[in-house]
């Protein structure tokens, strides 16, 4: 008989997100659980992608990723951040955020070290701690506004702690890191010398007036962190899979190291199409906390005749119900059952813990059309 390998990860499955999209699929439901927009990314990303591929950009791209494309992002960082990169040796095009957060961990989490994570966190963050030959050590996030309890994150670090992963806006609770958690995180990250592992994919989406405050911008943590960003969720163009990671030289050639024999290079057209779209509108993520913030509000306001209570989202493209009222069911079998009952597809936020939460909690996506948001609120406001 053939031997069977022993799994790396035995307790982990195929992902929530799998799951539900194929459920929704499978019932015909609205499928506000996975995050992806409904409606077409610009016409002008559209057109520079079909006329990379003409000019014949189809090969492989340096490593790296192209140089345009680097220099275009480094223009991006001084124009909307006020941080100074070096494109050659700071900025790395990566396939997916997801990939540029799996290589970090792996080019510095050794056996025994432990991580740190802010619990709900992105499904993808402990397994790479666990392929690593790390130990994931959770934090949970405190109170109906998910807020960063600091002083529980300090308790928890100890002489192993090599890594503290954040991400703001954060999925999938949609709240939005402050200027004094970072103060209070690259107080910490100095005074214990961790790195940290920024996850701030969702950075153009912040709501009512606030404001994104990346790890790029405090002196300690810009020596010490790796910051990742995702032209899928900018661009409106998911199934493009491309994104960069930012870091100083020394962590970004650690990082280069492993990204080289996981995929090597990102798509090379869509490299050029991305160069040669935010040289034409370098503006153009300016305008998506507008549009997006009237998504949020439309899909709440048809929500206001529902049983459901809510806090509304500071940023991402996420809102979480809280359906205490309506049932004391699990959330993984509610959204289940109510995807095919009622036809709306939505995300467990229980599945994001280590520990289950006290709150009854369901997240949906509105990055969708108007008139899917209008009718998905109108089922929901049948339950």
């Amino acid at each position: 008989m053939t031997r069977m390998p022993v799994s790396k990860l035995p307790a982990t499955g195929t992902t929530i997100f799998t799951r539900m999209s194929a459920l929704a699929a499978d019932s015909g439901a609205i499928n506000l659980s996975q995050g992806y927009p409904d409606f077409p990314p610009p016409d002008g990303l559209v057109e520079a992608l079909a006329r990379a591929s003409r000019d014949g950009f189809n090969q492989y791209a340096p490593m790296a990723g192209l140089p345009e494309l680097r220099e275009q992002l480094a223009e991006q960082l001084r124009r909307h951040r006020q941080v100074n990169v070096d494109p050659g040796d700071e900025i790395t095009i990566v396939p997916g955020a997801t990939e540029g957060i799996f290589c970090c961990v792996m080019a510095c989490v050794h056996p025994g070290d432990e991580v740190i994570l802010l619990d709900p966190c992105y499904d993808s963050y402990a397994p790479a701690v666990q392929l690593a030959g790390g130990m994931p050590v959770h934090v949970a996030l405190a109170g109906t506004d998910f807020a960063v309890d600091w002083n529980a994150v300090e308790a928890a670090i100890t002489p192993r702690t090599r890594m503290l992963m954040i991400n703001s806006p954060h999925n999938p609770t949609g709240s939005v890191l402050g200027r004094q958690d970072l103060e209070v995180l690259s107080q910490l990250a100095e005074r214990h010398d961790l790195l940290v592992s920024s996850d701030e994919v969702y950075e153009h989406l912040v709501y009512d007036g606030r404001q994104h405050y990346s790890a790029l911008q405090w002196p300690a943590l810009r020596q010490r962190a790796f910051v990742h960003y995702s032209f899928g969720k900018t661009f409106s163009v998911t199934g493009w899979k491309t994104g960069y990671c930012v870091a100083p030289a020394a962590l970004t050639a650690e990082l280069r190291k492993v990204h080289q024999f996981v995929a090597f290079v990102a798509v090379t057209p869509v490299q050029k199409a991305i160069a040669d779209f935010l040289q034409q509108q370098p503006d153009y993520p300016l305008t998506l906390a507008q549009r997006y913030q009237e998504k949020r509000d439309l899909f709440i306001e048809a929500l206001a005749g529902s049983r459901f209570r809510l806090q509304a989202s500071a940023g991402t493209y996420f809102q979480l119900l809280d359906y205490s009222a309506i049932s004391g069911l699990p959330d993984y079998q509610l959204c289940e059952d109510w995807t095919r009952e009622y036809g709306v597809a939505s995300i467990p936020i229980s599945v994001f813990y280590q520990q289950p939460p006290a709150q009854s909690l369901l997240r949906f996506c509105f990055a969708k059309s108007d008139a899917t948001l209008l009718k998905a609120a109108e089922l929901l406001c049948k339950i």
